[in-house]
């Protein structure tokens, strides 16, 4: 069967498409992102405000969740997709042209960089929602491996790609590679087929609901279910919990360890999840996706308790490596329940005000464990 063929089929075989595109796009983001953040310190000097270019890379896309969500279920969902790509991409257009000029100033970085990350706030609740849409249900947990594990490649592969590239072809070069990885998404979105949810059609003359009111809906609808009010909940606390562990994970090792064997550590951690989520993919989960939720937790809780209980190389990288191995059963499992038990008519709104609710701890989180890893580092030396 040819690609045209496959796109146009729908079903699994499309989603696979649109996922393979959208791990080319989500790497040649990677390689952006680590060559503005070179880019900015090289240019500054200052952590402040190289770590600047991640807060606005998260907060707009999780706060702005909510009204994302209502407008992917009004509109339809491949169309939004491409607008999301499209739109990042002109923003990498708008980067290098600034470069190209000697006009780029690191404001300029800011504003694109929360520009893409607002678009991206359609993006992910679309692609949730459609893959709903795209994929059997028995196969919920095996395309949440599947993201799960592209997600991770892109990790891995991107700084590693793009400390090369720099060095070859220079920070626009890197840039227009990752515009080229947007147009290869955006060709297979308009090719592929995606089918829509039935949808309420207003009754004559009842007047529709505002943005706002549609925005909070996905809230109403978590609470109602206290099955999936619960895994929120878990998943917020979890979330709040998490970014302590990876922030201090690096102080850690570098109090009795150098940046290479840092460097080592967070290797296996990401060829780990790159694991998990490869497993996930082809094994498909346990059928009983609440015990891959359940079954997971103990395993990270336990990975990250050994990583901590002594200054050991090999100590932490077990540890590490097993909480980030089981990380994507525990995420695919949450992600095929929630495909499995919100009707798909309103998974944008619903998936978009769950995002909102478990990740808004992290920047939180991460704001005090800085400090908290400058408290504790005196007490991670050996001896």
């Amino acid at each position: 069967m040819s690609a045209r063929r496959l796109l146009a089929a729908g079903g699994f075989p499309a989603f696979s498409w649109i996922w393979a595109g959208q791990v080319l796009s989500n790497l040649g983001s990677g390689l952006t992102r680590f060559a503005i953040g070179v880019w900015v310190f090289q240019n500054t000097g200052s952590a402040t405000r190289y770590t600047l270019i991640a807060f606005c890379a998260t907060l707009p896309a999780v706060f702005l969740s909510p009204f994302a969500g209502a407008l992917v279920d009004r509109w339809n969902r491949r169309r939004t997709m491409i607008l999301s790509d499209s739109a990042a991409a002109a923003t990498t257009v708008v980067m290098v042209i600034l470069l190209s000029l000697g006009r780029l100033e690191v404001w300029h970085i800011y504003l694109l960089v929360a520009v893409s990350s607002a678009f991206n706030s359609l993006q992910v609740p679309a692609f949730s929602a459609a893959t709903t849409l795209l994929v059997p249900k028995q196969h919920f947990t095996r395309a949440g491996g599947m993201v799960q594990m592209g997600n991770a490649a892109a990790q891995v592969l991107s700084p590693i790609l793009a400390g090369f590239l720099l060095g070859e072809i220079a920070i626009q070069g890197v840039i227009l590679i990752d515009f080229a990885t947007f147009l290869v998404a955006v060709t297979v979105l308009a090719l592929v087929v995606v089918p829509e949810p039935e949808r309420k059609v207003p009754a004559p003359g009842a007047a529709k609901p505002s943005l706002w009111r549609e925005a909070g809906y996905g809230w109403t609808y978590i609470r109602q279910r206290p099955g999936l009010f619960h895994l929120l909940g878990f998943f917020a606390a979890l979330n709040l919990l998490l970014p302590f562990a990876l922030v201090l994970i690096t102080p850690l090792i570098l109090s009795f360890a150098n940046s290479t064997e840092l460097g080592w550590i967070l290797g296996l951690g990401s060829a780990g999840a790159f694991l998990g989520g490869l497993a996930m993919s082809t094994w498909g989960g346990p059928k009983r996706r609440v015990a891959g939720v359940l079954g997971a937790g103990p395993f990270l809780a336990v990975g990250w308790i050994v990583a901590g209980l002594r200054p050991s190389l090999l100590w932490i990288g077990v540890g590490f490596s097993l909480a980030m191995l089981v990380l994507p059963m525990l995420n695919a499992s949450s992600q095929a329940i929630w495909q499995a038990k919100v009707e798909p008519a309103v998974q944008g709104r619903v998936f978009a005000m769950r995002r909102l609710i478990a990740q808004a701890t992290g920047p939180f989180a991460f704001l005090a464990a800085g400090p908290l890893a400058d408290l504790l580092n005196p007490l991670l030396q050996e001896g």
